[in-house]
Order: structure tokens, then sequence, then C-alpha cells
């Protein structure tokens, strides 16, 4: 078993909110928007990221929608974001209300325990 330590992916959670100009298009438009402005620049100036998206508009007043983004360290989250601010994505379509940015079970690492707040049954 190697004793290389490596670094731990990097997760956001990114709280966004839709902006009155995206609730106006159509859902065609919608799709048609996200695959031609923000998917190909994502494509083009990051490797290395993941994203899962969560509608909660029915849950919460605050936010509508959480973007999940798994980076595999730092800098491919920082490429990450720049492109995004660069898109319709960013201000326009949506408010990006928060950014929660964290490594899972960074404490189990840092003390060498298990990891015993991640739960299944």
């Amino acid at each position: 078993m190697s004793t290389t330590r490596t670094a731990p992916p990097v997760t956001a959670f990114m709280l966004v909110k839709t902006t009155p100009e995206w609730l106006a298009m159509t859902v065609e438009e919608r799709v048609a928007a996200f695959t031609e402005q923000v998917v190909p620049a994502v494509k083009a100036k990051t490797s290395g990221v993941r994203s899962r998206f969560y509608d909660t508009e029915f849950y919460s007043a605050r936010v509508t929608d959480v973007w999940v983004w798994e980076a595999d360290d730092h800098e491919a989250y920082q490429l990450l974001v720049d492109a995004l601010r660069e898109t319709t994505f960013w201000d326009r379509y949506f408010e990006v209300v928060d950014l929660l940015v964290g490594t899972e079970n960074g404490y189990a690492r840092t003390y060498g325990v298990d990891a015993v707040t991640t739960i299944s049954t």
C-alpha cells in the first residue's frame, strides 16, 4: 500500500437562484442557452470537474437550485468558477447566492481516524 498522500477532491455546493430573465425563457430556450453557452465554456477551460444539479425551488424561497461541483483540486475549482463567471449563467440567468466549499471528511484525514460521520443504512 502506498503511503503517498493525495489531495482530497474539492466539493462546492453552489446555491443559486433563477433570475426573471431565465424564467421568461421557454424550456427549449433554457436548454439551448445552457448547452450552447455554459457547457462549452466549462469544457474548454477546465478538466477534472464533475457536477450534479438539484432543484430546490419547491422547498426553499432563498435558493431555487443547488449545483454540486466536485473538482480534483483547488486549481480545477478555481478554473471552473472563472469559466462560469464569463458566461451568461453567472448573474444574468442565475444569481449565485452562496458558495459552500469543502472536502469530504477532512477531519478524518487530519486526525487519522475513521470517517464516523459518513453514515449509510
